[in-house]
């Protein structure tokens, strides 16, 4: 038994080590959201590179480099359409959400350590919860950025009517949020290892209060 809870505790840290290193990457990174207009260059005979990949904080071009995104939270909202202050709400939520659950993780860890370390079994049983916690936070946060790609395509769709340039781009997510997704896997993983371990302490206890 004490073999196994060594080999869980082990399990925990490392899975979560990864959870906090796939989310950082993901947030960090610029591949959440790619369009290819490589189609629509051949028909246009255009020399520049329209394609673009876009961040939670900024999109970019090949050749044109990164500029910033809206800001959410300063943004003049006097005269745009209610759809568009939906946007803009959806992506300030997502914005803090995300980095949020990267603090959550960060904190989960430190009382995962000092848990598995003094043997407590009520803080490891409280840091299981929190992983899950932080897990749900992830995932609120990367359902709010699909759920806003596909409101922002819906909008341009309307804007610019059927036939469009739209329909010669290939948009589709990237790998960052595919890394934001194995964080959220990695944290219920790492949850549910501590609650794993919090079960065989207890089982440990048991015993030694039967002998």
């Amino acid at each position: 038994m004490k073999v196994t809870l060594n080999v869980v505790a082990l399990l925990a840290a490392l899975v979560g080590i990864l959870s906090f290193v796939f989310l950082v990457a993901a947030i960090s990174t610029d591949f959440w959201y790619l369009i290819d207009a490589s189609e629509l260059e051949k028909t246009s005979n255009r020399t520049e590179s329209m394609s673009s990949h876009s961040g939670l904080w900024r999109t970019c071009q090949v050749k044109n480099g990164c500029r910033s995104l809206a800001n959410p939270f300063g943004f003049e909202r006097a005269n745009i359409t209610t759809s568009h202050e939906h946007l803009l709400n959806m992506h300030g939520a997502f914005v803090i959400l995300l980095p949020l659950s990267l603090i959550l993780i960060v904190f989960a860890g430190m009382t995962g350590f000092i848990s598995i370390l003094a043997g407590a079994y009520f803080l490891i049983v409280f840091t299981g919860f929190f992983f899950l916690f932080g897990a749900l936070i992830t995932l609120a946060g990367v359902s709010l950025y699909i759920a806003h790609s596909a409101l922002a395509f819906r909008e341009a769709t309307f804007i610019l009517g059927k036939g469009s340039v739209l329909e010669r781009l290939d948009i589709q997510f990237g790998w960052s949020l595919a890394l934001a997704w194995l964080s959220f896997v990695a944290e219920v993983l790492t949850g549910l290892a501590f609650l794993l371990a919090a079960r065989i302490l207890d089982r440990l206890r048991r015993q030694d209060c039967s002998i």
